[in-house]
């Protein structure tokens, strides 16, 4: 079948490898549809993921079609699935409290082991979730989308709470939308003058240029006090850190991103605000069962969010080249059924 590798940071190889053999019981043979190209794939292949070894097939935003299955699932063969990409154990202490989003042993499609850019791959029929009347490019998104979903849920806000989303990135926007659904007072920050002008003008959130005088302007947009829950989707250890200044006293900073190295903060100040810190990784079926929902029920612009496409034979150039130009991209999308 046809696969595309990252062999190395910076090389990318589109080639034949075997298809997948035998269906281990438990497990589901799919034809991989559409695959989104997230920001953990930028990092793979420029070298920056904490979690890799080499060579990887990447790729875990992933919908696709129910080719066979081997033992008893709530889909069926034919039918069209999202993938959650998170493999857990089922037994770990965060599997046993329902969290196997962080199991002790998590295998992350695309991350840990191989993942669906490929023309067919075997999951765990536990991690397929039904397409829901989704076309197969929205069912691609869901798995990004859900990740901010997860956020907002994690952050316990009520609505009416003050938000701030730093990055205006995908797994930011992500987050931003599913906070407005939540009802929360959404802002979001950021650098790009464009990536603002497209938050705003494309999506009607409120925005704050991030480029300079932010505390400034954040003690004038809250009236001094700060925002009630902040979220820092950025992937930028330095914009983590300054994080902890936007948090109101009894607000709460929500840390998506997962960057190489130490976080450092102001003990007092933490101390003095009773903030709430908290990670957040990944989703589970739950925040995915949302997302689908929120589609369906038009809350959540597909057709604004996908920006980008490609096929599988072309993938490595567009990669190679969207990980360095991001003008205009938003999420792009990998149509792997296209010969290209």
């Amino acid at each position: 079948m046809k696969t595309v590798r990252c062999i190395a940071p910076g090389q990318l190889e589109f080639g034949d490898q075997p298809a997948p053999g035998a269906i281990p019981e438990g497990w589901a043979l799919i034809d991989v549809a559409h695959v989104g190209v997230c920001g953990t794939d930028y990092h793979i292949f420029e070298g920056k993921h904490p979690f890799l070894a080499y060579p990887r097939v990447m790729g875990h935003e992933v919908s696709g079609t129910v080719v066979a299955l081997n033992g008893e699932a709530e889909v069926a063969a034919g039918q069209d699935v999202i993938i959650n990409p998170y493999l857990s154990c089922g037994k770990c202490v965060a599997c046993r409290q329902g969290k196997p989003n962080c199991c002790v042993a998590i295998q992350v499609l695309g991350v840990h082991r191989d993942g669906a850019m490929c023309e067919q791959i075997i999951v765990p029929v536990q991690n397929l979730l039904p397409a829901g009347g989704l076309s197969l490019v929205e069912a691609a998104t869901v798995e990004f989308l859900a990740v901010g979903a997860h956020a907002v849920r994690r952050s316990m806000a009520k609505p009416g709470s003050r938000a701030l989303v730093v990055g205006a990135g995908p797994i930011g926007l992500a987050t931003a939308l599913f906070a407005r659904i939540a009802e929360q007072d959404v802002t979001v920050m950021d650098l790009s003058a464009e990536r603002l002008t497209f938050t705003q003008g494309k999506l009607g959130l409120q925005v704050l240029d991030g480029s300079e005088g932010v505390l400034e302007k954040i003690s004038e947009r809250t009236s001094g006090a700060g925002f009630d829950v902040v979220y820092d989707a950025t992937g930028n250890s330095r914009s983590m850190q300054s994080a902890f200044a936007y948090v109101a006293h009894g607000g709460v900073l929500v840390l998506l991103s997962v960057v190489q190295g130490d976080i450092t903060f102001s003990d007092p100040e933490f101390h003095k605000r009773e903030m709430m810190l908290i990670g957040s990784r990944n989703a589970t079926n739950a925040d995915f069962q949302h997302v689908v929902a929120s589609i369906q029920g038009g809350r959540i612009p597909i057709d604004r969010l996908v920006t980008h496409r490609t096929s599988l034979a072309d993938s490595p150039r567009d990669i190679a080249l969207w990980a360095h130009q991001k003008s205009g991209l938003i999420k792009a999308v990998i149509d792997v059924r296209n010969p290209g």
